[in-house]
């Protein structure tokens, strides 16, 4: 509830501003935060998702391989307001348990 606390236009309204912005650095120039193993990075993306294209999603996974990327099927751009979604991706994270009620590509 609190990521829509101002409403799911102004939430999707931000992420477009973010994702259409100008940014101060080439995110594929990131290096990793974790060089030794200490922790991972992360990415979720829905296969329905209408704002980030999942090729986009793909390519910089591809080109950043310490990310650890997770697609999944039939969700859109808002799957975390879905608290399904989010109690999966919180397990998996603190607990390390693979999701076993999402379609994860």
């Amino acid at each position: 509830n609190e990521v829509r606390q101002q409403g799911e236009y102004e939430c999707l309204n931000r992420d477009v501003i973010i994702g259409f912005g100008s940014w101060e650095f080439d995110p594929m120039d990131l290096k990793n935060p974790f060089p030794n193993n200490e922790g991972a990075v992360h990415l979720w993306q829905g296969d329905e998702d209408g704002f980030v294209p999942v090729l986009l999603q793909n390519y910089i996974a591809k080109k950043l391989p310490w990310i650890q990327y997770h697609e999944i099927r039939g969700a859109g751009h808002m799957f975390v307001c879905d608290n399904n979604f989010v109690d999966a991706i919180m397990r998996a994270l603190l607990l390390g348990k693979k999701p076993t009620n999402l379609s994860v590509v």
